[in-house]
């Protein structure tokens, strides 16, 4: 566990709400947050330190030293940025996507566009299989954002508990959103029924599956990293890119569904050009905001660069 002064803990909770923020859209990555971040080998490394060793320290040496095994410090920061900004955020981007999608994607376009480059960048020898991966991996992303999502939607304990796992598994991985993972395993609207109907019974089976995905998964990756970095960060780079497909802004939609409010919205879409869409201003905006998106990740990597 690094040595950190309570600012460092309070930036950690800043790139929490990030990724509570990107979280809640279905599309975007809290993974990717978190790698532009700075946070995502750590964090790897800390969910992976949560394991049947560290309990048995807990039992032999106490709370402070099993505290210090899994970095709790850092946990319970990210924690409570993310869980602040999903309850305090959740309503107003699903607001901004209902009223204003395309200026909402065209930020989070260009805020993941500029993280391809951030993440290729980590890269440190490029060679004919890094760069295999790297179409594999888009072409993988590609694939999963033009799947049509299941219309039946099922309750049965075993699915939540195996659709909580891949999603959280998902939510970890850069440029693959949990909650759209959700969305093409027909859970989404189950799992935000049982959130508004308080019914605990399947949000812990959820929770339950998303635990084991959590700590089974972080442990694959981290021993990736270890071993196999620059491959697994070129297959990185090529889900970010693939996904881009999911958060192009200008989309027609195919089929649309009901929401547990009685309301019409989008259910399957596909990517249309900008051009055909009414308005000049708008898409000047949307350009607008895909610029900041981008710089925003620019700028935070050049104050890393001079922060070290």
């Amino acid at each position: 566990m690094q040595n950190r002064k309570l600012q460092d803990y309070l930036i950690i909770t800043l790139k929490g709400l990030a990724m509570g923020a990107a979280d809640v859209v279905p599309g975007v990555s809290g993974g990717t947050i978190a790698f532009i971040s700075g946070i995502y080998e750590e964090l790897l490394g800390s969910i992976a330190a949560v394991n049947f060793a560290s309990l048995k320290l807990l039992k032999s040496q106490g709370i402070k030293v099993f505290w210090k095994q899994i970095n709790g410090n850092f946990l319970i920061s990210l924690l409570f940025g993310i869980a602040i900004s999903v309850a305090s955020l959740a309503k107003i981007i699903s607001w901004l996507l209902e009223n204003k999608p395309i200026l909402v994607w065209s930020f989070f376009f260009g805020l993941v566009l500029a993280s391809i480059l951030f993440i290729g960048k980590q890269i440190t020898k490029w060679n004919i299989t890094t760069i295999i991966l790297l179409i594999f991996g888009t072409l993988i992303a590609y694939w999963i954002t033009t799947l049509n999502p299941l219309i039946s939607e099922s309750t049965s304990p075993l699915f939540l508990f195996l659709a909580g796992a891949l999603a959280i598994c998902a939510m970890i991985l850069p440029g693959i959103s949990g909650s759209f993972i959700l969305v093409l395993l027909g859970a989404y609207k189950p799992v935000l029924d049982a959130i508004h109907n308080k019914d605990f019974k399947l949000i812990a089976i959820l929770g339950a599956g998303a635990i084991v995905g959590l700590l089974t998964f972080s442990k694959v990756l981290k021993w990736l990293f270890a071993h196999y970095k620059n491959l697994t960060l070129a297959v990185l780079t090529g889900f970010v890119l693939g996904s881009l497909n999911k958060i192009w802004p200008w989309k027609e939609t195919l089929t649309w569904r009901t929401n547990s409010h009685g309301i019409k919205v989008p259910f399957n879409e596909q990517s249309i050009s900008p051009f055909s869409f009414d308005g000049d201003a708008l898409l000047i905006y949307a350009i607008g905001l895909a610029i900041v998106g981008f710089m925003t990740i620019i700028i935070l990597e050049k104050l890393a660069v001079k922060n070290e």
